[in-house]
């Protein structure tokens, strides 16, 4: 008898526990699952941003036609996706929001980066970024009056380097090319060539050229339209150096000058009228140089 009752209430304590556990389980879950939003505005609201560190020059953008250029700490196009990852904070969400009252408990007094979106110079959005939670390496940040913990990743892509933000298109988004004048390169300098797009159809200089219209487009769209440098600087054209230099022109009628200053073991590209200087594999470099014209062999 003494057995079957010490049975039963074994029996009885684990049902009990069971019950609990499964009664309990969903609040933790949920406790968990909550989630507050950072804010809730959006991308195309903001015209500027300013990124200002303790112990370096501010970075500054600002849009232009719709597309971001860098404007601080010198000009030049900004890589827009870049700019976008900046601006994704304003849709971050952190499992916590306190009240910002102890500012120096979460790095906040000295924030290591403040960021500033501005819809114009009366109407503008601050961000902090502080110290790091040590448990889960996320980052406490300060907005209108309260504090978040996001991922560390805003806070990574708002201190990118400054030769990143750099857009590594060698043409403008807004640039629609229209053909290219090739015949200032070593390669092309005897056969003078030059490509045309008329009414949608490639045409090529050199009568012994046997190109097909779909090479060309995947050539251009591949080589010019989609590519990007794997890393751009600065460039300020040296008026004592003569380089092989090559034309793109563009459906505006207008041309883009780009001086050819090294191809080997990597392709290196300037562009004077922008101050940029582009870095290509060698590989790939050779493919934007010589189009896919099906001259017959010699």
């Amino acid at each position: 008898m003494k057995k079957r009752w010490i049975l039963n209430l074994i029996l009885f304590t684990v049902v009990a526990g069971l019950v609990s556990f499964l009664y309990l389980r969903p609040k933790q879950e949920a406790a968990k699952g909550s989630t507050y939003e950072v804010s809730a505005y959006k991308l195309a609201e903001f015209n500027k941003i300013k990124i200002e560190f303790p112990a370096k020059a501010a970075v500054i953008f600002d849009k232009v036609d719709g597309y971001w250029h860098l404007t601080a700490p010198y000009k030049t196009r900004a890589d827009q996706a870049t700019v976008q990852r900046i601006l994704a904070v304003i849709a971050a969400n952190s499992p916590e929001k306190l009240p910002a009252t102890d500012l120096e408990k979460f790095g906040l007094h000295q924030p290591v980066i403040k960021l500033t979106l501005l819809r114009n110079e009366n109407d503008t959005e601050e961000f902090l970024f502080g110290t790091y939670n040590p448990l889960t390496d996320e980052q406490y940040i300060s907005h209108r009056n309260n504090v978040y913990l996001i991922a560390n990743t805003y806070g990574e892509a708002a201190s990118t380097q400054v030769a990143e933000l750099v857009d590594k298109a060698p043409l403008k988004p807004t640039e629609k090319v229209a053909g290219f004048d090739f015949s200032r390169l070593e390669q092309w300098e005897d056969t003078r060539l030059s490509l045309d797009l008329v009414d949608g159809k490639w045409k090529v200089s050199l009568e012994k050229a046997k190109p097909t219209q779909n090479e060309l487009n995947e050539w251009a769209d591949f080589s010019w339209i989609h590519t990007r440098a794997k890393s751009v600087e600065l460039y300020t054209p040296d008026r004592k150096a003569v380089h092989p230099s090559f034309e793109v022109k563009l459906a505006d009628g207008s041309k883009v000058h780009f001086d050819k200053i090294q191809e080997s073991p990597e392709l290196i590209l300037a562009r004077p009228d922008e101050g940029l200087m582009y870095y290509f594999p060698q590989d790939e470099g050779f493919v934007m140089l010589n189009p896919p014209i099906n001259l017959p062999s010699k």
